[in-house]
C-alpha cells in the first residue's frame, strides 16, 4: 500500500480515532470496486473494528472521526444530526471573490442532472447553509474558510458554483466559468478542523489537520501567480 494513502493519526482513545485523511483514499467501500482501499481496510488491521461516522469525498483531504464501538458511533451520529459538530474546511477557489464574507442559504437538490450534480432548486431543494470567508486574496483566486451547517452532497461545490466560483481542480462544477488558472490533479478542498464533545465523557475536543503536500504546492503557485502565462 502506498505510504501516501495511510492517514495520519491525530488522536485515539478507547472510544474514537481522529485521522487526517489523505487525498485519494476512500472514506467508505467503493460500490463498483470493493477491493479498493478505504479507511476501514487501512486502519482496522491496527485498531480493530471501526465505525464510519461521516464521510469526505475521495479527493477531499482532512480531519475525520471514526468510532471504536457501537455506542460511540450512535452518540456521534446524534451529535452530527443535532449539528453539534463544528467543522471548518479550507479551499482554494478561482476567480478571486469580490467579497470578504458570504453566507449562502440557497436550497439544494442532490443528483439533479445527468452528471449527478447538486443544484440550487427553489422548488424541490432542501435547506442548505454555507458560510464562506476569504483568508487570503490573490490575483486569480483565494484561500477561503468554509463552514457548513447542513450536510447535502457536494454542498460546498454547489454553493460556490451558484456564486460563479469553483474550487481549483474541480472539473464537475466549473462548466461555464473561466478556464482555471492552474492545472490541478484533484479538487483543492481540505477539512481543516473539527471540534465536538467527546461522545462518552463530554470533554471538549478540537483537532486541526495539516495540509497535504499537493495543497501546499498549489497554494504556493496561486500566491506567486501574477501573469497568465505563468500559471501552468
Amino acid at each position: 500500500m502506498p505510504e501516501s494513502t495511510i492517514p495520519e493519526i491525530l488522536y485515539t482513545d478507547s472510544d474514537l480515532i481522529i485521522v487526517n485523511k489523505p487525498p485519494g483514499l476512500l472514506s467508505i467501500q467503493d460500490g463498483y470496486d470493493p477491493d479498493l482501499h478505504h479507511l476501514q481496510t487501512v486502519l482496522e488491521p491496527e485498531f480493530g473494528t471501526l465505525w464510519i461516522v461521516h464521510r469526505l469525498d475521495k479527493d477531499t483531504s482532512g480531519v475525520m472521526i471514526l468510532a471504536r464501538h457501537a455506542e460511540a458511533h450512535r452518540r456521534l451520529n446524534e451529535a452530527f444530526r443535532e449539528r453539534q459538530i463544528e467543522k471548518v474546511y479550507h479551499g482554494l477557489v478561482t476567480p478571486a471573490p469580490p467579497w470578504q464574507q458570504k453566507e449562502v442559504v440557497f436550497p439544494l437538490r442532490a443528483n439533479a442532472d445527468r452528471k449527478h450534480r447538486t443544484r440550487v432548486d427553489y422548488t424541490n431543494g432542501k435547506p442548505a447553509l454555507t458560510s464562506f470567508s476569504v483568508d487570503k486574496w490573490f490575483a486569480f483566486g483565494a484561500l477561503i474558510k468554509i463552514s457548513i451547517k447542513t450536510g447535502i452532497t457536494h454542498q460546498i461545490r454547489a454553493h460556490l458554483r451558484a456564486l460563479d466560483l469553483s474550487l481549483l481542480g474541480d472539473t464537475l462544477y466549473n462548466a461555464g466559468l473561466p478556464e482555471q488558472p492552474i492545472k490541478v490533479e484533484r479538487t483543492m478542498l481540505h477539512a481543516r478542523s473539527i471540534a465536538f464533545s467527546h461522545p462518552m465523557n463530554q470533554a471538549w475536543l478540537q483537532f486541526t489537520a495539516n495540509y497535504p503536500e499537493d495543497f501546499r504546492e498549489i497554494y504556493t503557485k496561486l500566491r506567486l501567480t501574477t501573469e497568465m502565462d505563468s500559471m501552468i
